[in-house]
């Protein structure tokens, strides 16, 4: 291929010869005469949903110089670039482990009759900064059966979540064949043909409702539209290499006792993710319902010792995570630098299926961080005012989001 080296790279240069198609990384020369280069900001997610021991996830004294409690030891690397929270729940979420659903929604009481759930912090921002990337957000889950999700749409509708590591690599970097390509493509250009006849059905129907239905109907037809863009661009994407990563495809682990094993598994695909900017927002679900049990602990000593050995295990591999993060570059900073990474659970004791005082980090991301923020255990923090602070981070601009109130207090930019 001929390149104009006196002209700017386009990002979707792409590298061909000897059979082998290579998307250019970013460089510098991509960008024009004066130009800055806008950072790109990713979220990840992650939600391990049988409670936290308290006692040995909260650090005692609040502030910058607060003791890492042994949980955190395992981060202990990471401490300047993570923020603790003790004190926060998200307001109106009750029902134990009908919560798990609610992490990222706060969607209030969803032990009721007739709830319907929100939409999750991560779709709102694929709303947004989704269309940047092949996808929009990638949904994942480690589980032992079921099909949990953190994900869910602006209807409240779950979006089924990726459970095999294998798989995920496979969607991201095993190229498909050109037949498989028009396959999807043409399933792409179905979806919508099926969103314009919606639409105009929509619309005809628009001119009998109230006002209040017609207001409603705009949100609807809003919704339509950006799907529409998303699956446009989805059908650009399927025409365009994929990355090459050196890699292998993991091999996935059935046992569900080994979750933490499996768990890694997938953080693995999710820094390769990550690092190939294949998508900016990545949540995982980590179902450790294998442990149920042990986690009506009644504080007995021995089951306490085994449960806290295998949640130690469980921050050993988000230690890793953190780690691989944190040891890649992209333009002089690292990508845990460019990478909220919040991690949490909708219990804060499973023992006593307690849907308050949830223990949550978030690392990266570009915050100043190296601090224990503590709140009210009794009188809790808004939880979905982080979330407000995480759009914010990512550069959307929009005052509210679930419950919020405003924005995390204590928590500011880099």
């Amino acid at each position: 291929m001929n390149l104009n080296l006196h002209r700017p790279i386009s990002r979707r240069t792409l590298l061909q010869g000897t059979g082998i198609t290579l998307a250019l990384p970013f460089l510098e020369t991509m960008l024009r005469a004066g130009e800055t280069a806008k950072v790109p900001r990713r979220m990840v997610a992650i939600e391990t949903n049988m409670g936290i021991i308290p006692q040995f996830f909260f650090p005692e004294k609040s502030g910058r110089d607060y003791a890492l409690s042994p949980y955190l030891q395992k981060l202990a690397q990471h401490r300047e670039k993570m923020t603790v929270f003790s004190g926060v729940s998200l307001p109106g979420v009750t029902g134990g482990h009908a919560a798990e659903r609610c992490f990222l929604t706060g969607t209030p009481h969803p032990d009721r009759g007739g709830f319907r759930n929100w939409v999750s912090l991560d779709q709102f921002a694929a709303e947004h900064i989704g269309v940047a990337t092949r996808h929009p957000s990638l949904s994942l889950a480690m589980v032992s059966d079921g099909s949990p999700t953190l994900s869910y749409t602006r209807s409240g509708a779950p979006i089924p979540a990726e459970k095999s590591p294998s798989k995920l690599f496979q969607k991201l970097f095993v190229q498909g064949k050109a037949s498989e390509v028009e396959a999807n493509v043409e399933a792409l250009r179905q979806g919508r043909s099926m969103l314009d006849f919606v639409g105009s059905q929509s619309k005809r129907l628009n001119q009998t409702l109230t006002h209040a239905d017609k207001q409603r109907m705009d949100e609807y037809f809003t919704s339509v539209r950006e799907l529409e863009k998303r699956l446009h661009a989805a059908e650009e994407w399927e025409y365009k290499p994929k990355p090459v990563v050196k890699s292998t495809a993991p091999a996935d682990i059935d046992d569900a006792r080994e979750f933490v094993a499996k768990s890694k598994l997938m953080y693995d695909v999710m820094k390769l993710a990550l690092e190939t900017d294949s998508t900016r927002i990545i949540t995982l679900f980590i179902d450790t319902g294998v442990i149920h049990n042990i986690t009506h602990h009644g504080n007995r000593p021995e089951a306490l010792a085994e449960l806290r050995e295998k949640e130690e295990a469980q921050f050993g591999a988000l230690n890793g995570f953190l780690t691989a993060l944190d040891g890649t570059k992209e333009e002089g900073q690292t990508l845990l630098d460019r990478t909220q990474v919040l991690y949490g659970t909708p219990m804060g004791s499973a023992n006593s299926h307690s849907n308050v005082n949830l223990p949550v980090l978030l690392a990266g991301g570009g915050f100043k961080h190296g601090q224990h923020l503590a709140f009210d255990t009794q009188n809790n923090y808004p939880l979905s005012n982080l979330y407000l602070s995480m759009l914010h981070r990512l550069g959307i601009e929009t005052n509210e989001f679930s419950t919020a109130k405003g924005t995390m207090k204590g928590l500011e930019l880099a």
